[in-house]
């Protein structure tokens, strides 16, 4: 009795923080990934036949109007199926499609109507991380690391200057400090002489700093030439409300960061400075989820934005099986006034999904290696 309590209780932890979480984390994205499809289609008056959530079987299905609904087995993807997206089938029986179904068919559509329709999708999921940051900044305001100094390195110029563990920098040459990552990028790329205004206690005073050549290393584990005077921050932070402007502001620049620093990875992993062995897939992706869900359900609203603009850029990739390969094709398409060959589309998307089938395998292995380590 006693190991199956034990066996009960481990388990509802696991469908609790790690199982529903993941699920509904994977599905809200996949969800807005389509409905950009689905809308954008709809806009342009494309007949769509299907909006499915997760592959396989159906668990439930109804059928609104023209289209059917449907949320199947596995979840980790979805899917639109719009009438003419296959050229190669007109219908079902074969038979010629009406007038009107032929056009509002998908592939009868100008080029730029289906172009915007497959780039919907990961502009979706990008305005979906927007919304997310939206609400997080609205609800718990910002946290800011504070410029409070933890240790100042001996002989260095803070020290030399006069600088000790507990003063607070306020500002540098004049201009307010809005926390330490702030006053990092004030010192790093200055080499002159700079003026911090400083408080101490109650007494606030300035002084003035040469920094002096040093190297850093960033998030990628790059050594960089950087701008240094000595000081280690205390790593103490404070919450700041924001208004709804600063909100808005602070929302944009939080999606704008992320979808950079996505882009950066991506060019850092080809250029080797980034290791393979740090991709991810849906195992660690339930990982961090169940992770993040034991600590605090509302940590899952940074993380699922974080996801959904890594997902947004994955699908942008020009493999011709992702929206990003078939954006390609279209704009090939719109130059030559005529589509690719049937043929060489079909060759293109059978190398696609091989190179996607070796990073899946990639994604797996690290994925299972990591729950051994």
């Amino acid at each position: 009795m006693h190991i199956f309590l034990e066996f009960f209780q481990f388990s509802s932890h696991i469908v609790i923080y790690y199982l529903l979480p993941f699920v509904v984390v994977l599905g809200v994205m996949i969800f807005f990934h389509e409905l950009g499809h689905f809308i954008t289609a709809k806009y342009f008056r494309v007949k769509v036949l299907k909006f499915a959530l997760g592959f396989g079987p159906k668990i439930v299905a109804k059928e609104i109007g023209e289209t059917e609904y449907s949320i199947r087995y596995i979840p980790l993807g979805g899917f639109v199926k719009m009438l003419g997206e296959d050229e190669d089938e007109e219908d079902v029986d074969s038979k010629p499609l009406p007038p009107d179904d032929m056009a509002r068919a998908f592939n009868n559509q100008h080029p730029l109507k289906r172009i915007a329709i497959v780039a919907a999708g990961p502009l979706f999921n990008l305005v979906l991380a927007l919304f997310l940051f939206w609400g997080m900044f609205l609800i718990a305001g910002n946290y800011i690391m504070t410029a409070e100094i933890g240790q100042v390195k001996a002989d260095s110029p803070a020290d030399k200057a006069g600088l000790r563990t507990g003063d607070v920098v306020v500002s540098v040459d004049g201009l307010a400090i809005d926390g330490w990552e702030d006053l990092k990028g004030q010192i790093q790329n200055h080499y002159e002489p700079i003026m911090l205004a400083v408080r101490r206690a109650d007494l606030l005073f300035n002084v003035t700093i040469t920094p002096e050549e040093g190297t850093a290393i960033n998030e990628f584990g790059e050594e960089i030439r950087s701008a240094q005077i000595g000081i280690v921050a205390a790593g103490k932070y404070e919450g700041i409300e924001l208004g709804i402007w600063q909100v808005i502001k602070e929302g944009f620049a939080e999606t704008w960061k992320w979808i950079k620093l996505t882009c950066i990875v991506v060019v850092k992993l080809f250029q080797g400075v980034v290791s393979i062995k740090t991709v991810g897939g849906p195992i660690m992706i339930g990982q961090l989820t169940g992770q993040l869900a034991e600590e605090s359900f509302s940590n899952l609203i940074p993380f699922m934005a974080v996801i959904s603009i890594n997902l947004g850029i994955l699908n942008l990739f020009p493999i011709p099986i992702l929206d990003g390969g078939v954006i390609i094709f279209l704009f090939i398409e719109l130059i030559l006034g005529r589509p690719i060959s049937l043929r060489k589309r079909e060759l293109a998307q059978k190398i696609g999904l091989s190179l996607l089938i070796i990073l899946m395998m990639i994604v797996f292995y690290n994925d299972i290696l990591r729950l051994f380590q």
